[in-house]
């Protein structure tokens, strides 16, 4: 969003999400020709259905009047494939605990990623978490798992062996680091205003719950822990609650 004067109480929302906005390159003194841009980031859910969805914007600025628009904007089919993996019987079919234990988790994960920092934390352009990885597949995949049909796949797999460092994609704050039970050794990080990496299946974790983590950081190391069928990193984004194809951040300023 542009224009010639501050803008203060921005708000939007696209496709019923909240967005959140935050300046960029704003000039710190009036001048006739003053321009100030504010930038959000819309995220679409890979479950989103096709259609057509409301854009709607408002704020206010110095003077009497509010300023608002509406506008419509197209969600096309993602057009995901079908895959079958084998894994281990207990995740696909966990005992009453495991089930509970699972699900208790995803809950967890919910309310972190529903939970909106209002700072921007993150610093210069996002960055892929395993240097010179080259294999990225599998966002938005339709499972079967033991031929049995299965949730779609919310992350990007990012090939790479056994021991490799992970990187943090940007600055950050670790938000949760524990073992999850389909995702393994798992490491999160919010970078605020909404937007959450998520690290899966490591070998080990070197970032801690609380630490402020710097870009490129190491915060652990490839592995296979939880559902998995090899060593490779699951990079996952949420964005306002929306799970999103990761690398569709490393565009993100």
């Amino acid at each position: 969003m542009k224009s010639d004067s501050p803008l203060t109480d921005l708000k939007g929302q696209a496709a019923t999400r909240d967005l959140s906005f935050w300046p960029s390159n704003n000039p710190t003194g009036a001048t006739k020709t003053a321009v100030y841009l504010y930038q959000s980031v819309i995220g679409i859910d890979l479950q989103q259905n096709p259609g057509s969805y409301d854009l709607s914007l408002e704020a206010a600025q110095a003077g009497p009047a509010p300023l608002s628009c509406q506008a419509k904007f197209e969600v096309t089919d993602g057009h995901y494939k079908v895959e079958s993996l084998k894994v281990a019987p207990k995740f696909v079919e966990p005992a009453p605990e495991d089930l509970k234990l699972a699900q208790d988790q995803g809950a967890r994960l919910r309310a972190i990623f529903a939970t909106v920092t209002p700072e921007k934390l993150w610093q210069g352009k996002f960055r892929m978490p395993i240097q010179g990885a080259t294999s990225f597949k599998n966002f938005g995949s339709r499972r079967i798992l033991n031929g049995e049909p299965s949730s779609p796949h919310s992350g990007v797999d990012v090939g790479a062996v056994a021991g490799t460092p992970i990187h943090a994609t940007q600055r950050g704050r670790v938000v949760l680091a524990e073992s999850l039970y389909f995702s393994g050794n798992t490491v999160v990080l919010d970078h605020g205003l909404g937007i959450y990496t998520l690290y899966g299946h490591m070998q080990s974790m070197s970032a801690k719950l609380g630490d402020t983590v710097e870009a490129g950081q190491v915060i652990g190391q490839v592995g296979s822990t939880g559902r998995v069928t090899g060593p490779h990193l699951h990079w996952g984004l949420s964005i306002s609650g929306a799970k999103v194809n990761a690398l569709d951040l490393l565009s993100l300023r």
